[in-house]
């Protein structure tokens, strides 16, 4: 057993102290907390797209919609009671957080020691990333779900006399004609066009103008901007690598456009290679690019408390335009780390990093939300009364 002896102690100089005093590793903490979020910043572009609200003392949180009412000239002399019929409608979303969503990795000590990198902010910074790719895809396929469902405000009425109130549904808008298949998904004319057609649509139903965006995929983002300049595509006064960054630099009627890995496009996550019509595979693509829509559907996963949809349910779609009242994104735990310290670090001579987050997305207004499709069949409208409709 090695001798230790506390007189004369070194006065050691603890870097990971704060302003020298208690834990001796809380700057530690804060330096690769802070690459954990700022990987998942860097690669969650839906958060700030939609409606989001923080959840407290509860497991779910309700949305209320209000229906349009009705006007009508006064008779004199009569009293104003309010609308006979009880309008304006009000329905109600509920969303529910599901179960914690985790990302770990141990860090062995001595490892750590023999590394010629700091191993922690590069692990801590890629599970940002893997809780960023799971929020998105959540969130993304909750838009698709509300493109394909109608309003939840139907009617209203009192003493059981009901009258049709309802509000507008969500919109799918086919990507050419249907004949090219998914080679029309990346035509930059007929992307152009479905632009406009889901502008239209939005505007006729009501839908504000301030928070609209469109999310596609990689290679049919690059097809537009080489469509710069011509087609209605808005340059807004960016130049050269400004407009390859897909972060909503340039629009089309108003919408600003954006790129990700993480739409459903047919069937897969952001790309899909080897079909008839489709992109070629630049070839080394590892088990991650253009990966399967998985089943999302809440009955079948362990842990999904909201309905995202089964895998087959985004065989057709190739887009998304929405407004951000699209859907709603609940927050029981915004996203941030957890490391093992003390006792547990020296028994196993190591620590584990944990990122964490508690969520849950749906879509909110229906009408808000487009879906785009690029074969002769859009996708079903599934969800609806869930749990007992996931398909």
């Amino acid at each position: 057993m090695a001798f230790q002896s506390s007189t004369n102690p070194a006065q050691l100089t603890r870097p990971g102290q704060n302003n020298g005093t208690g834990d001796a590793r809380a700057l530690y903490l804060k330096l690769f907390s802070g690459e954990m979020f700022k990987g998942f910043q860097n690669n969650a572009i839906a958060r700030d797209l939609v409606v989001r609200r923080t959840l407290k003392n509860g497991k779910s949180l309700q949305f209320i919609y209000t229906g349009r009412t009705t006007a009508e000239y006064h008779t004199p002399g009569n009293s104003i009671l309010g609308d006979t019929n009880g309008r304006p409608p009000v329905a109600e979303k509920t969303i529910t957080v599901d179960d914690l969503l985790i990302s770990s990795a141990f860090l062995y000590d001595l490892d750590e020691v023999l590394s010629h990198y700091d191993m922690r902010s590069e692990i801590s910074r890629k599970i940002g990333y893997a809780l960023a790719e799971k929020y998105d895809r959540l969130i993304f396929r909750a838009i698709a779900k509300g493109a394909r469902q109608a309003s939840p405000v139907q009617s209203v009425g009192t003493g059981g006399s009901l009258v049709s109130m309802e509000e507008p549904g969500g919109t799918q808008i086919q990507v050419g004609t249907g004949s090219g298949a998914l080679s029309d998904a990346f035509d930059s004319a007929k992307l152009v066009a479905a632009f406009y057609d889901a502008a239209a649509a939005m505007d006729e139903k009501g839908v504000s103008m301030d928070g609209r965006v469109g999310v596609l995929n990689p290679r049919q983002y690059y097809e537009l901007i080489q469509a710069v300049g011509s087609n209605g595509l808005v340059n807004r006064d960016a130049q050269g690598t400004a407009l390859q960054a897909g972060n909503g630099i340039i629009e089309i009627a108003g919408i600003k456009i954006y790129k990700s890995m993480n739409i459903p496009f047919m069937g897969n996550y952001g790309i899909k290679y080897g079909v008839t019509n489709g992109p070629a595979s630049p070839g080394n693509t590892g088990d991650f690019v253009g990966s399967d829509t998985e089943l999302e559907d809440g009955g079948g996963v362990t842990g999904m408390n909201n309905n995202y949809g089964e895998q087959a349910a985004f065989d057709t779609s190739c887009g998304l335009i929405f407004q951000r009242e699209a859907a709603g994104a609940v927050e029981a735990i915004a996203p941030q780390v957890q490391v093992t310290r003390g006792d547990i670090s020296t028994l196993y001579q190591g620590d584990v990093i944990l990122g964490r987050l508690a969520m849950g997305a749906d879509f909110l207004n229906p009408a808000c939300a487009v879906e785009l499709y690029a074969t002769n069949t859009a996708g079903s409208a599934f969800g609806t009364t869930y749990p007992a409709n996931v398909s």
